[in-house]
């Protein structure tokens, strides 16, 4: 059965509205709601960047039903990696077993804000598959103490570890990140339906021996509204950022570094590539290349507060209706 998202896009919306929102999806049907953990917006006319944690925290109080996931965070900077797990901890008891962490190598755009500046992909890699293995060890309660390449921890333990496991999904792009990480993790995520990158995952795995039935969870940004042109513009104006890819996403440090990457993106272009207005039909198209390609969980991002309210009110649930009928 594939499962469909919500995504408590912490760029555009702030924390008070985040959390009604997350009330609204869980009420409308949503099976799970994923969460960016940003430091700065994309872009300046997102306007927003609260703290992931305390707003998870939030909403893990607020809702009943949904699955939580961090989507993702970066453990290796902006946070070290023995807080990462003392905050997945402490969420995963107040959501009562509903969180899994979701980790990734982290964008300039976040992580240069501490002043460590910005590694190459190759030691991004490395340092979060160091911080992968002392999360796992902290989250089992037994006192650690590492000292590694890049991290050290002293005499560490969390005191208040959850009943129910957290699980770690991390974050692959390509043959590199699947070959540093299949083994690693225990769900993979990615943000493009590539057949190449599902089989590898499982691929990996399997030749380790590592059981099977993880969620391949994904992502996809749409621009419902009920007028189309409103829609177009929206998306341009907020996530025309989304069209660079991640190898030029992940290196640019500000919103204004984005916004001149982009300048020249049309709103034609953006439209193309985004499915934007009130077509349903066109937004179950847009979708079906992850299930097709054996992703089990596929958040969408509706761009934009302005509309969120509407969203949830009238479209999400007939929405959720079509993808669950053309999905299975």
């Amino acid at each position: 059965m594939t499962r469909f998202g919500y995504t408590l896009m912490t760029e555009q919306s702030g924390p008070k509205n985040l959390v009604r929102y997350a009330v609204s999806a869980e009420r409308v049907g949503f099976d799970f709601e994923v969460c960016s953990d940003h430091f700065s917006p994309w872009l300046t006319t997102q306007g927003h960047a609260p703290n992931a944690w305390t707003l998870l925290g939030a909403v893990a109080q607020a809702t009943e039903r949904v699955a939580l996931y961090t989507y993702v965070t970066c453990p290796t900077m902006r946070y070290h990696p023995a807080v990462v797990a003392q905050q997945a901890a402490t969420l995963q008891i107040l959501a009562d077993g509903r969180f899994i962490l979701g980790l990734g190598a982290g964008e300039n755009l976040n992580e240069h804000v501490v002043g460590q500046g910005w590694p190459t992909i190759q030691r991004r890699h490395d340092m979060l598959s160091e911080a992968i293995v002392i999360i796992r060890q902290l989250l089992s309660g037994e006192l650690v103490d590492h000292k590694g390449e890049y991290f050290q921890v002293d005499s560490a333990r969390i005191w208040d570890v959850p009943d129910e496991p957290v699980t770690i999904g991390v974050a692959v792009s390509g043959e590199r990140s699947l070959d540093a990480f299949a083994t690693m993790g225990d769900h993979m995520i990615a943000v493009e339906p590539d057949t190449k990158l599902v089989d590898g995952w499982h691929a990996a795995r399997q030749a380790t021996g590592l059981p099977a039935g993880g969620r391949v969870i994904g992502q996809i940004p749409i621009c419902w509204d009920p007028d189309r042109d409103a829609a177009v513009t929206r998306a341009h104006e907020q996530f025309r950022w989304f069209g660079g890819g991640w190898a030029v996403n992940a290196d640019l440090p500000t919103p204004a570094g984005f916004a001149g990457a982009t300048q020249f993106v049309s709103p034609d272009a953006v439209a193309e590539n985004i499915p934007c207005g009130p077509d349903l039909a066109a937004i179950v198209e847009a979708v079906s290349p992850y299930w097709q390609t054996g992703f089990t969980d596929i958040a969408l991002v509706q761009i934009g507060d302005e509309g969120q309210d509407e969203f949830l009110a009238n479209a999400a649930g007939p929405l959720l209706d079509k993808l669950r009928e053309a999905a299975n």
